[in-house]
């Protein structure tokens, strides 16, 4: 009968040592083809941050051009009223002409400007949103990574709180990859500012 005995509890130990492998295996297969996944969503995410951060260095380089262009319309256009000033007992409509034209020029640069500072403030707030998808995926990407080790060692040790607290890696990932996906406001400004 200890045979007997032996035999069954070795075949029932066997079966869910067996068991344990199998849910360690799906859950693994499953936490690598999300992360991979995941990782192509952030490469393109990455690619147009790059984008977003060149076009709104673009824009704020253009910006200033105008405000160079800016400072000297008024400067000429001050100088020229100095001119006028001086020269007031006689009258150039020729000197009139060009003080209205730099007033002008001035008056536009500071238009354009306005217009190009809302662009650049554009591309940062598009460079700030992408970028916070891509925190997202970033922590998704190290919990399916410490899910992937915590089942690794579930599956040498056999110990059913390691299959649970994997379980809880694999849910986190799986969370802040939903949350990159599908563009949810879930961000953990601790966390990752702790990890940059």
């Amino acid at each position: 009968m200890g045979d007997l005995d032996e035999t069954v509890t070795a075949a029932v130990e066997h079966a869910r040592e067996s068991r344990l492998n199998s849910i360690v295996a799906i859950l693994v297969a499953l936490a690598a083809t999300a992360m991979a996944l995941g990782n192509v969503k952030d490469g393109n995410i990455t690619q147009n941050m790059a984008q977003a951060q060149a076009k709104m260095v673009d824009a704020w380089s253009y910006y200033q051009a105008k405000g160079t262009k800016q400072n000297i319309a008024e400067a000429t256009y001050e100088q020229l009223l100095a001119l006028k000033a001086a020269t007031e007992a006689h009258m150039n409509p020729e000197l009139d002409k060009k003080i209205e034209q730099f007033h002008d020029l001035a008056t536009k640069y500071e238009k354009e400007k306005e217009t190009i500072k809302a662009e650049a403030e554009g591309y940062q707030a598009e460079y700030d949103r992408l970028n916070m998808h891509d925190d997202q995926f970033d922590l998704s990407d190290a919990a399916f990574s410490v899910a992937i080790a915590l089942f690794g060692v579930t599956a040498l040790t056999q110990k059913r709180w390691l299959l649970a607290l994997a379980s809880a890696f694999l849910a986190i990932g799986v969370t802040f990859e939903l949350a990159g996906f599908l563009s949810w406001n879930i961000h953990p400004d601790k966390i990752m500012s702790w990890l940059s």
